[in-house]
């Protein structure tokens, strides 16, 4: 395997750091986890869990490699700036609605997912239905975490992408089959401190160098005229102005809680957390203290500021140069592996490695718990809690839905190299954007009072997929790449122009308003 400039500073004591931490964090997290003799044990941590570890493993999640990298890049990038903190206002404002409004009522009883409490209100038809979303939208939006880290590791290491997929794929399952819930939570809160001292390494060493206002006057006067500020936070155009645009104030505080609610209400990968604290007051307080996670993005933005100067100051090299145009996502990487000595290039890589593996090994406990509950049943898999074929059946969920959203992520990493779009940030939401706003409408027509239509909620969903696929690319490059080129040239000439967070609000309501038809469908009355 030939290795370009870049690998070759990746050297083998960066090799020993990374595999060392890997097997310590693994031994860490399997000493921590204790016992997993029942299915409470594995999916739910036996509801015993400190309520700040908890939340350290909602930031660690949510964070994970694409935060590590794709927000540096965003900044880099030609036209980069800061206004993707705007996003962090929906999101504390979701998490103190979560806390307030759905913890009560998920701890009301001994659910293990929300697809549970949407079942019981709603009937099993449906609960097997929002599985089967929280499935689909897991499977997307994770696959993109995954071929986040995968590029890290190509581009510092050489290795090609696919082995780098399975490679995490692999650990991820050990983590997950080790301990369960416990071993996710604990090495969740050993990434997060990682992730951060990287975070805080990699700043500290660019305003060391630079001076903070030598990065602050490049960013402030960049772009070949000195009139782009990246350090711009704020946009407050109206949508109406500039559909396509996502990184607004408007798009921040209407969009976005909508969003997030979504993230944290109806997304087994988060609400599982929830069911780990001892008690509501705990889960609460893990809710609203997971709004930190802001200050995780707003290094990251710093981060990236700093990166701009110093290319700007330094130069890049010719690989650098091809690197950074092919991708800015390679900026941080390309830094860590060039710039920081041999071993802590390791250790600040092998944290960004275990963040993907810590989202992973989440979603995948997330996976088995709900695809299991939907195959026997809520009843059933209760009465065999106990049971040691039940535990094995779990930890054969976990290993499937791997080989899955592996299988899944090599896709997407093809699709990637041929997208002119490389905004790893966009892709990602955007890929839930498909599975959020439907699963937002069936968790309101649950918890609001009255008669639902179940058919017109069924209609609801489908119309909200449809549209997602409809104005997305996605459905565009299927069909390119199935020679249909003259369909999918139809289908670009009829798309109407509106950002994705938009899809959020709007699909949640189609799918609540289809639930509240009066006629034409089997009505059910959910619990006031």
């Amino acid at each position: 395997m030939f290795l370009g400039a870049i690998e070759t500073h990746f050297k083998s004591l960066d090799w020993v750091v990374v595999i060392g931490y890997m097997l310590l964090t693994t031994w860490i997290g399997h000493a921590l986890s204790g016992k997993n003799a029942t299915i409470r044990d594995f999916f739910l941590g036996g509801r015993s869990l400190p309520w700040w570890a908890v939340s350290g493993s909602m930031i660690a999640t949510e964070i994970s490699a694409l935060t590590f990298i794709g927000v540096p890049g965003g900044v880099y990038a030609l036209k980069g700036d800061w206004t993707y903190l705007q996003w962090g206002i929906g999101s504390i404002i979701a998490r103190f609605a979560v806390s307030w409004w759905l913890v009560p009522l998920y701890f009301r009883e001994e659910i293990y997912s929300p697809y549970d409490f949407m079942g019981a209100r709603l009937g099993e038809g449906v609960k097997r239905m929002v599985t089967g979303l929280f499935s689909l939208g897991a499977i997307l939006g994770q696959s993109v975490r995954v071929l986040v880290t995968a590029l890290i590791l190509e581009t510092v290491t050489g290795l090609p992408t696919n082995t780098c997929i399975l490679a995490i794929g692999a650990f991820a399952v050990v983590w997950t089959l080790l301990g369960g819930m416990r071993t996710v939570i604990w090495t969740d809160v050993i990434q997060f401190g990682i992730f951060m001292f990287g975070g805080l390494l990699a700043f500290g060493w660019l305003v060391g160098h630079l001076g903070i206002d030598t990065i602050w006057q490049i960013n402030s006067a960049a772009g070949p005229d000195g009139d782009i500020d990246k350090l711009r936070v704020f946009d407050f155009t109206f949508p109406w102005d500039s559909p396509l645009l996502h990184y607004t104030f408007w798009v921040g505080v209407i969009a976005m809680p909508f969003q997030n609610f979504a993230a944290f209400g109806t997304d087994q990968l988060n609400a599982q957390r929830i069911f780990c604290c001892g008690s509501e007051k705990d889960a609460k307080k893990a809710m609203i203290w997971s709004s930190l996670s802001l200050l995780t993005t707003l290094l990251m933005l710093a981060v990236g500021s700093g990166l701009f100067a110093w290319y700007a100051v330094k130069g890049l090299t010719p690989d650098e140069a091809a690197k950074f145009a092919e991708n800015p996502n390679f900026v941080f990487p390309v830094w860590i592996t060039t710039v920081l000595p041999p071993g802590l290039t390791g250790l600040v890589l092998a944290g960004a490695f275990a963040a993907a593996i810590s989202s992973l090994d989440s979603v995948l406990a997330a996976l088995s718990q709900t695809s299991l509950s939907a195959i026997y049943g809520r009843e059933k898999l209760e009465k065999e809690a106990d049971g040691k074929r039940m535990v094995f059946r779990s930890r054969m969920a976990v290993v499937i839905w791997a080989v899955i959203l592996s299988g899944v992520a090599i896709l997407l990493a093809g699709g990637y190299a041929q997208s002119d779009n490389k905004n790893l940030i966009d892709l990602a939401f955007g890929m839930v954007a498909y599975t959020y706003g439907p699963l937002l409408g069936v968790l309101l027509a649950a918890i609001l009072p009255g008669r639902r239509n179940i058919y017109g909620l069924y209609a609801g969903v489908a119309i909200s997929i449809i549209i997602v696929a409809w104005i997305r690319p996605e459905l565009g490059q299927i069909l390119t790449a199935m020679k249909l080129t003259g369909l999918a040239d139809i289908l670009a000439d009829i798309r109407p122009e509106i950002a994705f967070p938009w899809f959020y609000p709007i699909n949640g309501a189609i799918t609540f308003l289809g639930a509240c038809l009066p006629f034409g469908g089997k009505l059910s009355t959910t619990a006031k």
